[in-house]
């Protein structure tokens, strides 16, 4: 049934409510409205999407992805930053495609490009992931006429080129070596303003992220417990609201919390950040570092893998170190954990003593 209301404008609103659809226009006369509202239940009626209304006008593929963005604004789940960039490339690749044909040649076509650029087979399957996410959105929520098996059978096209599947597991870890290096080229330069030396053995001490590591908070610190509160922990199921309250250990070579209260000499007032810079500073200074000593393929983020490592290696099961890395997905959690087989002699002396 419609619902008619005349807005401040003097412009009539026209709103139709029938099976389980809901759409709206806006005219300039009652009449035009009201032949419009009877149209569109006929054709919601014979199962087609009303001409002339909002959804009826979209026709390509990047209006697919408008449509999907202010859904999910509107219900109060924006895309996040990475999801957004990658919406924001589908639109300039794909964006010009008429909904209607964009098929399985299309998105292959897409993929096979996407590789050739150097997009690893993760990135790709996202890529394609997140076409699917929003076609299907088209036509759960607003009943429009794309179809998802096109998308679908591409996938399997791509995987069986090898373009779509897994990416292989990381497993780099500095060496004893390459840290001593890394903070003797720290601690020995006096112009350097951010204590690099110490955010290196923290993120080991503590396997956080270096973004994690640059929010932490004095406020969110209990030194009396040796505990401290990570807010809005990154988890892809919980984008906010995550908070995680770790213990601050000493079993890694490093005392977290004895790095906590090193920092105490340089806290300021205004800012209640432990470690107050920016995290992507610190990643300039990390990669430019590692390149100036030559050490090869290293990156910030292999300090979290470090650290779990070593607390695996210090004798902890998966489920307390679980409690530390805040890693929700125990299998998950098995891919950052490469011991070092001359970690078992440590271990094994513990057991026996």
């Amino acid at each position: 049934m419609a619902t008619y209301t005349k807005l401040g404008s003097g412009s009539w609103r026209v709103q139709v409510r029938r099976k389980g659809r809901y759409i709206s226009e806006t005219f300039l006369r009652r009449d035009d409205a009201r032949r419009w509202a009877t149209e569109a239940e006929r054709q919601v009626d014979r199962g087609e999407t009303p001409s002339g209304s909002k959804t009826g006008r979209l026709k390509t593929f990047s209006d697919l992805i408008d449509l999907h963005i202010a859904d999910m604004k509107e219900v109060g789940k924006a895309p996040g930053r990475s999801k957004d960039a990658t919406l924001q490339m589908l639109k300039r690749r794909l964006g010009s495609v008429n909904m209607a044909d964009l098929d399985r040649v299309q998105i292959v076509k897409f993929g096979r490009q996407r590789a050739i650029e150097g997009a690893g087979p993760t990135t790709v399957g996202i890529d394609v992931g997140v076409i699917k996410l929003v076609v299907q959105h088209a036509a759960a929520v607003h009943g429009l006429p794309v179809k998802v098996e096109p998308i679908d059978l591409a996938r399997i096209a791509l995987k069986r080129l090898g373009l779509v599947g897994h990416s292989l597991e990381r497993d780099r870890r500095p060496t004893d070596e390459e840290l001593e290096k890394l903070i003797a080229h720290f601690d020995s330069n006096p112009r350097q303003i951010i204590p690099m030396g110490r955010i290196i053995k923290f993120a080991v001490a503590t396997a956080m992220r270096q973004e994690e590591i640059c929010r932490i908070t004095w406020s969110d610190l209990n030194s009396s417990t040796k505990m401290i509160t990570i807010r809005d922990r990154k988890d892809p199921r919980q984008k906010k609201g995550n908070d995680h309250r770790i213990p601050l250990l000493a079993v890694s070579g490093y005392d977290a919390l004895g790095l906590i209260e090193e920092q105490r000499t340089i806290r300021g007032n205004e800012d209640d950040r432990i470690f107050p810079y920016n995290h992507k500073s610190t990643s300039t200074v990390f990669t430019r570092a590692v390149k100036e000593l030559a050490i090869e393929d290293l990156h910030f983020h292999d300090l979290r893998h470090e650290g779990t490592s070593r607390l695996f290696e210090a004798g902890f099961a998966i489920e307390q170190v679980s409690l530390v890395t805040g890693h929700k997905d125990w299998k998950m959690l098995r891919r950052y954990t490469h011991l070092k087989p001359e970690a078992l002699h440590a271990m094994a002396a513990a057991r026996a003593a």
